[in-house]
């Protein structure tokens, strides 16, 4: 994320410095500054940490101790989970302190620039590093939402449902396609058409967009489901569909169809 930030900043014609010590290769073109890390930072207004969270602190504290820090800074990290509390070492040189979270999945640094149009960023802290995360986002063509500081969890707990278990749930479909017995490479593709459609149908908002069994209140579906999972994806697919039967019932499955799917999914055994 880190680099995939300094990598659309830059293309968006604002100076950036990447300080680090990761061996890994930077993006095209990218380099660590070989300088002074204490100048460079003093020569800065805006600082970003962009650390695995269980570092912010302690990346925090080494600003405070070299003195880099003072009241012209604004200091964002950019954890989705933590708020500007990560970095209250740093309270006592008057910076603003806040967050900046990049509402985007971003695995190659490269496709970042394209990736962040038109995504959100989860924005939290002082009134300063409120403007200046706004600011950010204008830069990077993002749209800014405000949370408040005890929003976050929540919020981020939102974030890993829609990206990192999408992808899980991509990998069980996978799974299961090559228990079916299809070729491997066909089984790591097969879903991928079915799941681009069922994201542009999300448009529709989440009610309008569920499709399958469930939201048909199709019993024997569900039943013959049921009958070839193992224990583990069968417990999964029993979560998931009572997850989707109140989808479901807010879509208009009639209440007769929906009692008898939760009765079904609830007295599985």
């Amino acid at each position: 994320m880190g680099q995939g930030l300094a990598l659309a900043l830059r293309l968006a014609g604002q100076a950036v410095i990447l300080l680090g010590r990761s061996p890994r290769p930077l993006v095209a073109p990218l380099s660590l500054h070989q300088g002074d890390r204490a100048s460079a930072v003093r020569g800065a207004s805006l600082v970003l940490i962009a650390t695995p969270d269980d570092a912010i602190s302690r990346v925090s504290r080494e600003l405070e101790r070299d003195g880099s820090i003072d009241a012209h800074h604004v200091v964002l990290h950019l954890s989705g989970l933590l708020d500007r509390g990560a970095l209250s070492t740093l309270e006592s040189t008057g910076a603003a302190l806040g967050s900046f979270h990049p509402l985007q999945s971003i695995a190659d640094p490269a496709l970042a620039p394209k990736h962040f149009v038109g995504s959100f960023a989860g924005i939290e802290g002082d009134e300063r590093a409120l403007q200046a995360g706004d600011g950010l986002a204008a830069a990077l063509r993002m749209i800014p939402v405000r949370l408040p500081r005890e929003a976050k969890p929540l919020y981020h707990a939102g974030a890993v449902a829609a990206a990192n278990y999408t992808v899980v749930l991509a990998n069980l479909a996978e799974r299961l396609a090559g228990s079916a017995g299809l070729p491997v490479e066909i089984a790591s593709k097969l879903y991928l058409p079915l799941i681009r459609g069922t994201l542009a149908n999300l448009e529709l908002g989440t009610a309008g967009a569920l499709t399958g069994p469930v939201r048909r209140g199709d019993l024997e579906t569900i039943r013959a489901h049921l009958a070839v999972l193992d224990p583990e994806d069968r417990r999964l697919y029993l979560a998931l569909g009572l997850a989707a039967l109140r989808l479901a019932r807010e879509a208009g499955l009639s209440p007769d169809k929906a009692q008898a799917v939760e009765d079904l999914l609830g007295s599985d055994d």
